[in-house]
This record gives C-alpha cells, structure tokens and sequence, in this order.
C-alpha cells in the first residue's frame, strides 16, 4: 500500500515540477515547454506591483526622446530650406548681371554711386570753408571828416547753434588805435540777417590812408562767449572815396582781437511797469583784468542811473578781495516811470579797490537809451518780458569807449 502511493501521484507530480523547472527536458519537444515558461514569466512581471513614480518618469523620459526627435527633424529641413532659397538667391543674381536690358546693368549703378561719393566728398571741404557774406557801404564826407559805414545785410551764414542756426550780429572798428567801436543789433535764429546800420567815424582825410576798417560777424550766445564766425578787412589807401561804394564781401576766418580783455559781468534786468521799479542784480564778474602787483585785483560794482548824461542815482556792491571771479548776487532797485524807462541808461562799472589811491575802472557797460549790440537786445528783451528777470553776460568795455559814446548820442 505504502509503495503504491507514490506511484499513483507521478502524473500530478511531474507537471508541477516541470513548471518550476524549466531546464527540464519533456519527450514531447521544447517549444512547448519554453512557450509555457514564457507565460509563467510574464505571469509573475504583471503580479509584481510597480509604484506610480516610475510611470510617471517613464512617460517623462519617452516624451523628451520624441521631443528631441522632432527638433531635429525640424532644423533639418529648415536647413535644407535655406540652401534651396540661396541657391536661388545666387541664381537671381547671376541672370541680373548678364541681363542688361532689364535694368540697365547691375554693376553700372554702383559705379555710380562711388562717383556721387567722390563728387561729395570734394564739395565738403569747400563748404566747410565758406564763413558767409557781408553786404556794406562806405562813404566819405568831406565836409564833417567822417567815414560812413553802412551794414546792409549777411547772407550763407553757417549754423553756429544746435538747432541750425545763428544770432549774427556785427561788430567794427577801425585799426590801428581801436579807440570807437560800433556794434549791430542782434537778429534772431537766422542765417540771412538785414541789418541795415549806419555807423560813423569821424577821421582826418589825411588820417584815413593809414586805418584799415574791420568787420566781423558774431554769434550771440546769452551765457557764453561770443563766437566769431569771419570778418572782413578793408585797408582805406585802397578805397576810391570820390563815390560810394557798396559791395558784397565774402567773410574769411577771424583774428583774435589784439586788445587786453578787461573781463566779463553777468547781470540780471527786470523790470515791473505797474510799480515803476527796475532791477538790476549784479550776479558775478569772470576773467577780469589783473590790477595788483600780486596778479589779483579787488574788484566791486558800481551802478549809476543816467538820463541825458546826468546821474541820478548812484548804488555799488560790496568789495571781493584778492579774486578776479568775483561772485556777488546782489540786487539794487531804481523808480523809474513807464515814460522814462524809454529814456534812461544804466553805467554798469567794475572798479579795484585800492586803500590808498584812486580805485581803477577795470570796464564798463552801458544798458538803456545808448546802448549798442548786445547790451540794447538785453534791455529789448527786458522790456519785451515785463516782471520777469532776463540774465545775461556782457563783455567789459574801455570806460573812454562809453564816453565817446555816450558823448556822440547826446
């Protein structure tokens, strides 16, 4: 009974061992065997639990791989694309250089443009040099001994300015003493002034061969130095008196002036016509003569308000030691009516102090009634814009220079 037993569970027996080793050789062939192995393996890969992190990264990792296959693809045919647009490109190119009926040529136009470089290119240098031109008149009356100038008019000034243009105006005197010297009003923004001035002088006959009159057109700049734009030199031996002259100049390069500069204020004008009151705020003086020993000067301001030559009133600012920048930002207040503002100057005078003798006029400017060039457009302006300040910076003038002036306008 006990050997029977094993025996009759051989059937059952041999097919769960088969399954578990799959080495095993079974007398029907392999392929049923192997295929039956298979099925077990996969059987056991789905029964494993997987977590959901993995198919996570796994769908993350597959999507980058098609990604980065369609990028590739794309920049392929987009490389192919341009090589075919060259290629065509060159062959537009090459039919365009051997089709001259259709535009006349492809290399002709270029050859054009060279020459209109080079024809620029020699035209630039002559108009940098071209300052402009003056229109005048001379005339000579023998009976008062005096030299008439007229100026007339300027015309192809260059642009001094940013915004392309200029604010001429013309100053002249006589060489070799300088002792009067005249000035034009000031034309605004303007390339083309008409200034039509008369200026005299009074000289000998016998004098007048040995002057040379000089005229110089400057650009008038409110808080800076004036720029010289170009002048013109006329020896009088060379001028026919017996007639008037008139006649166009063209302007050449100007000259320094040989005089001493005396230095330069900056003032400020106001003036309120329902009160009658005129301001003049004496800010600051640059660059002034030196007058001490030590290469310095004291200087201060004076103020005089003058009518037909008489003065006034009289106010000065307090004294700057040992400085020829002096910096004051001083205000002083006149009356003056609404009908005598037409007739009244102020003498604005820098002076040096000196303890012990007389203190020394260093220059001078004239505002008002006989003021010329730029000291006349600033009270213009100040009376152009009532109750409101109008600053500006003047050059010093010779103290005999404004009395000759002020003695020729009485």
């Amino acid at each position: 009974m006990t050997g029977n037993h094993p025996a009759a569970a051989a059937p059952g027996g041999t097919s769960s061992i088969s399954g578990h080793l799959p080495n095993t050789t079974t007398s029907p062939g392999q392929k049923q065997s192997g295929g039956h192995s298979h099925n077990k393996f996969m059987n056991e890969l789905h029964r494993v639990r997987r977590p959901s992190w993995a198919f996570a990264a796994l769908c993350i990792v597959s999507l980058c791989v098609v990604l980065s296959f369609v990028v590739c693809v794309g920049k392929k045919c987009l490389k192919k694309k341009d090589k075919e647009k060259d290629k065509k490109k060159g062959k537009d190119k090459a039919s365009r250089g051997s089709d001259t009926e259709m535009d006349g040529g492809y290399s002709e136009p270029l050859k054009d443009d060279g020459n209109k470089k080079t024809e620029l290119s020699d035209i630039e240098p002559k108009d940098e040099g071209k300052l402009g031109r003056l229109h005048f008149t001379l005339d000579y009356n023998f009976t008062d001994n005096t030299l008439i100038v007229g100026i007339l008019q300027g015309a192809e000034l260059p642009a001094m300015d940013v915004g392309g243009s200029s604010d001429p105006y013309v100053k002249l005197y006589l060489l070799p003493d300088k002792k009067k010297k005249f000035e034009t009003k000031v034309h605004r923004k303007t390339l083309e002034p008409n200034f039509n001035e008369t200026f005299t002088f009074k000289v000998p006959y016998t004098e007048l061969g040995g002057k040379t009159l000089v005229m110089t057109v400057y650009d008038f700049d409110r808080f800076s130095k004036h720029d010289a734009i170009g002048g013109v030199k006329i020896p009088m031996s060379g001028v026919d008196f017996s007639q008037s002259l008139q006649e166009w100049r063209d302007l050449q390069k100007a000259e320094k002036e040989e005089s001493e500069r005396l230095g330069d204020v900056c003032l400020s004008l106001r003036y309120v016509p329902s009160a009658g009151k005129l301001t003049v705020v004496i800010l600051e003086a640059k660059n002034l003569k030196k007058m001490d020993v030590g290469g310095l000067s004291d200087p201060y301001v004076k103020l005089h308000l003058m009518q037909n030559g008489k003065r006034l009133k009289k106010k000065r600012t307090t004294t700057k030691k040992n400085t020829l920048n002096p910096y004051y930002n001083e205000s002083f207040s006149f009356e003056v009516t609404c009908e005598q503002i037409e007739k009244v100057q102020v003498a604005v005078t820098v002076l040096d102090y000196d303890k012990i003798g007389k203190n020394d006029a260093i220059g001078k400017v004239l505002l008002g009634l006989n003021g010329t060039g730029t000291e006349q457009r600033h009270w213009e302006d100040m009376l152009a814009n009532p109750r409101r300040p109008i600053a500006q910076w003047h050059s010093l003038k010779p103290e005999d220079e404004i009395k000759a002036l002020l003695s020729d306008k009485k």
